[in-house]
């Protein structure tokens, strides 16, 4: 049965043959060294993540709700349903806010991506290259659509992750199962059915760690179902209620089909600091402050953090309650950097929120609007001591930017930093290695058998 709709050629039909063609020899350097390097970090983040407390839980879901030994659930000791799979991995590596970034810090492409991509790629007993044109598709797909919909959709209160992200997990799946163009359209339309997750996530709770989820699960359902017969709406993108109707008061459907001839680039972004994106370039001021004049922390009357309006309402929070909080509070991340010179998931955890040193600086951070600030992200920071003497730093692009990027070694140090304690340097080594030669990989599942606690 095919799938119906009121126009020929629509975005997803377009969308559907751009996927479908493409394949490994359709990677540039570029790319396959940009998702390799996402990988090795997606690593390492997850397996960190499955330890914290909303990994530990979504692990334990996955686990409990028992199914077939399809895919590795990371950090863990079990193999489950890929849906499953995909479903705690993603939550996993979204719970240290080390995960990935794009370059308008609005997204972060692994987590319902690479979490769909590993569960399938095992699922199915996919190779390395498979695995690295699958990983590229489905960043791709997440990357135009949020191109299309932002910034409408997240100023509406829409988290950019999961809405995108479930399109981008959906082409990952879709690459792997081998989906006709007609399956992919169809595998679209129900992953616009299943698009959701809401920028009210801010506070004591979990509740952000949960949101890319649904995406990556819902990812592998879709393309699954289509897999199977089920069919899907093909204007699921701008159809009258359609995804860019329904999501954005402002969108440009161009940006979904735009330079399909031309290699796409992926600009992909990563954390060296374990808080929101966009508060890394406050945390950067502070450390370039901190190193220039090494200030006496005593003697500081005031911190004003000039932003630009994009981001200047957010992050504001002075008293977190918990971790999770303080992981998107500007003035806590920059009385952190400034009194231990780093902001590492070591320095985000409930026992340090009562210290009164930390406190005092965190007061002291005042966020003011400045639309002359070049980027969205731009911070501009003035510390004044209380002889009335000032030190600034404006940082508009962020350690691990690709203007400012981490080099291969800085990624690996940050890996092994998060792999070590929980499977041990050699398990480390091992992991890395394989990432490093993925390509000539006959079956993914032997890279995520190392990903597991079973055997150590």
């Amino acid at each position: 049965m095919k799938h119906t709709s009121a126009s020929s050629n629509t975005l997803a039909d377009q969308l559907a043959a751009h996927f479908k063609k493409f394949d490994y020899a359709h990677l540039t350097e570029a790319t396959k060294k940009s998702v390799k390097r996402l990988l090795l970090d997606y690593l390492g983040v997850a397996i960190s993540g499955s330890q914290s407390e909303s990994g530990q839980v979504a692990r334990k879901f996955a686990a409990v709700t028992g199914g077939h030994a399809e895919s590795t659930l990371i950090g863990g000791d079990a193999r489950v349903p890929a849906m499953q799979a995909a479903f705690a991995n993603a939550i996993s590596s979204h719970s240290i806010e080390l995960d990935d970034i794009d370059v308008l810090a609005l997204f972060h492409f692994s987590p319902p991506v690479y979490s769909s991509a590993l569960a399938t790629a095992e699922q199915v007993g996919a190779s390395g290259k498979d695995l690295l044109t699958a990983l590229a598709a489905g960043c791709e797909m997440m990357e135009r659509l949020s191109k299309a919909a932002n910034s409408s959709l997240r100023n509406r209160g829409f988290h950019t992750t999961p809405t995108t992200g479930v399109f981008g997990a959906t082409i990952a799946a879709a690459k792997l199962q081998g989906l006709s163009e007609e399956q992919i359209v169809s595998a679209l339309g129900m992953a616009g059915a299943s698009a959701s997750g809401l920028m009210e996530m801010y506070g004591p709770s979990m509740q952000k760690r949960f949101n890319p989820g649904p995406a990556a699960r819902n990812g592998v359902t879709a393309a699954t179902m289509a897999g199977l017969g089920f069919t899907g709406a093909a204007t699921i993108f701008e159809g009258e209620r359609g995804f860019l109707a329904a999501f954005t008061d402002k969108s440009d459907p161009s940006q979904l089909v735009k330079d399909f001839a031309q290699p796409y680039q992926l600009d992909i972004e990563f954390k060296p600091y374990s808080c929101a994106r966009p508060i890394h370039n406050a945390i950067d001021c502070a450390l370039e402050i901190r190193r220039k004049h090494a200030p006496d922390l005593k003697r500081i009357k005031a911190i004003e953090m000039a932003r630009h309006s994009d981001w200047a309402l957010y992050h504001q929070n002075k008293r977190p309650q918990t971790y999770h909080e303080a992981q998107v509070s500007l003035p806590y991340s920059v009385a952190v950097a400034l009194l231990d010179g780093q902001a590492l998931f070591a320095q985000y955890n409930d026992a340090r929120l009562g210290e009164a040193e930390l406190i005092r600086l965190t007061d002291l951070v005042n966020i003011t609007v400045d639309d002359s600030l070049p980027r969205g992200v731009s911070c501009l920071m003035t510390m004044v001591m209380d002889d009335g003497s000032k030190f600034v730093s404006q940082i508009d692009y962020p350690k691990g930017s690709i203007q400012n990027s981490m080099s291969d070694d800085e990624l690996r140090g940050k890996f092994d930093s998060l792999v070590i304690p929980v499977l041990g340097a050699k398990r480390a080594g091992e992991i890395a290695a394989a990432v490093a030669s993925i390509e000539n990989c006959q079956n993914v599942g032997e890279l995520m058998k190392l990903t597991s606690k079973a055997g150590i």
